[in-house]
């Protein structure tokens, strides 16, 4: 039992931080060693299983990531930017895997991303589901073989609580339909329409971001032309698919070198 690798999730208490904790627990492949909530948060010092509802575990809920990940082989990170960096560079410490599904990074927070990178594997993606990751791989493949007289629109739906937009999926995405046509995301994105915009630039990848009710997430990649439109959809009803990812790249990254990953080297995409 103790020779499985030993997993940290941080947020706790969050809808992803529960669902990646039981999946976890679930796992016959790896261990839950330990939680973490922010300073302050009403489960810290509380037995985890209590604070879930059920029977007691034994992992306590910590607020300083340090006091958990100097016994850990993986943590799994879905929180804030701010935290993300320090777990990061927390991970790179222990020389334990940090798998990071947080998404609205500035550049800034990415370049300490990329430092700590340098002492520890570290696989981030803004989407770990496989089917969203094959969605990545159509649109690189459609964006190379199409034109500009297709225009390409990424469209996105989330729950009412997303405090991020675009989505990191839909920022993957055009990422993906930017590699295809051979251009820079950031000299072709178009996310801020508003008023009188003028006609829509050629060459240019628009997004369009939607917000309400419990929408887990779907994504939508549209090649619009004259007289047609090709529609690449990936709809996303439960939030376990994200969790299984998560854990699945967590276990991938044990005995890999220090680097930065990302779902497409765990799924040998």
């Amino acid at each position: 039992m103790t020779s499985l690798p030993g997993i940290v999730i941080t947020g706790a208490s969050g809808r992803m931080g529960q669902m990646l904790i039981e999946t976890v627990q679930a796992s016959e492949k790896c261990r839950l060693v330990g939680v973490t909530e922010r300073d302050g948060h009403a489960w810290v010092g509380r037995d985890l299983g209590l604070c879930m509802g059920g029977a007691e575990t034994g992992v306590p809920v910590v607020a300083d990531a340090i006091d958990v990940v100097k016994d850990a082989q993986a943590i799994i990170d879905f929180t804030t930017p701010a935290a993300t960096v320090a777990h990061a560079e927390l991970a790179a410490q222990a020389c334990a895997v940090h798998v990071i599904g947080t998404t609205g990074m500035a550049d800034a927070d990415l370049e300490k991303i990329a430092a700590a990178a340098r002492h520890a594997p570290i696989v981030r993606a803004g989407n770990m589901s496989l089917g969203v990751n094959l969605l990545t791989k159509l649109t690189r493949m459609v964006a190379e073989a199409l034109d500009e007289d297709f225009d390409i629109e990424v469209v996105e739906a989330h729950h009412r609580y997303k405090v991020d937009a675009p989505s990191g999926t839909a920022l993957m995405l055009g990422e993906a339909a930017a590699e295809g046509r051979g251009v820079s995301l950031k000299d072709v994105r178009d996310s801020g329409r508003d008023g009188i915009t003028g006609a829509r630039k050629t060459g240019d990848i628009g997004f369009t971001a939607i917000r309400g009710g419990d929408v887990v997430g779907e994504h939508d990649v549209i090649f619009a032309a004259d007289g047609e439109r090709i529609v690449l959809r990936h709809l996303a009803t439960d939030r376990a698919i994200f969790a299984r990812g998560a854990v699945k790249a967590a276990l991938w990254g044990q005995g890999k070198g220090p680097g930065e990953y990302d779902m497409m080297d765990v799924l040998g995409l």
